[in-house]
């Protein structure tokens, strides 16, 4: 499965590099003060890099988060290779902490820090669903005990309301797994997200977001604070 993912990572850079004028880049941070993922609460104040490459719909990315405030907090490097024509996208990402063992190049079935999921979605303009599988690496179990195949399927509506830009978020987990802690099917996020560009200068915009992200599964509930660095 790595060698699939690493060798699809390959093919992409190589047509990007066949292609160089017409690739498009981004480079970016979010500084927030809490790590909330899929409702699950991962880290303190964290700062989160993003660099990514995109060419005729292939995408290649790299996002990392490391603990400002808690050295304790894991750090993390997630790799995604991903196409997209149309509304419709599907992808692979390799999702890496350093918990487990804390050696990146190590890939042992039971006590790799890697995960591997598939993704496909489509969006629709008026919402996006997206459904995700973790496929190899470090996945959670189910009630038999026997990898989960641990899946989660999300749901998102945009919409503009008194000069912000909302995003409606559910997240729902279609069966047992330990990697979100659910007995069967469960609502584990349910988010409401709010962002703005605030002009600085002329030339220079700041873009802050702020989110009430909650997990009804769990009943737990957090206030997402961020802002985003980004080379325009």
């Amino acid at each position: 499965m790595k060698r699939l993912f690493f060798s699809a990572m390959v093919l992409i850079c190589a047509a990007m590099v066949s292609a160089q004028d017409k690739v498009e880049a981004d480079l970016s941070a979010d500084i927030v003060n809490q790590y909330i993922w899929r409702g699950q609460d991962l880290g303190h104040v964290s700062i989160q890099p993003s660099l990514g490459l995109g060419y005729k719909g292939l995408s290649l990315s790299a996002w990392g988060s490391v603990g400002l405030s808690d050295p304790a907090d894991p750090k993390e490097l997630d790799l995604t290779a991903s196409y997209t024509v149309g509304g419709f996208s599907i992808g692979v990402t390799d999702y890496w902490t350093d918990e487990s063992d804390g050696r990146y190049f190590f890939y042992d079935a039971d006590r790799t820090g890697h995960v591997f999921e598939a993704f496909a979605g489509y969006d629709f303009g008026v919402a996006s669903v997206n459904w995700y599988t973790n496929f190899a690496g470090s996945d959670g179990v189910g009630k038999s005990g026997n990898r989960a195949y641990s899946s989660y399927l999300e749901v998102a509506a945009p919409f503009q309301l008194g000069g912000l830009d909302w995003t409606g978020t559910l997240g729902i987990v279609p069966y047992a797994t330990t990697t979100y802690a659910t007995d069967g099917f469960a609502v584990v996020a349910a988010c409401l997200r709010a962002s703005k560009e605030v002009s600085i200068t002329e030339h220079f915009k700041l873009p802050l977001f702020a989110e009430i992200a909650t997990n009804p599964c769990d009943q737990k509930a957090y206030f997402v604070f961020g802002l985003t660095l980004k080379a325009f």
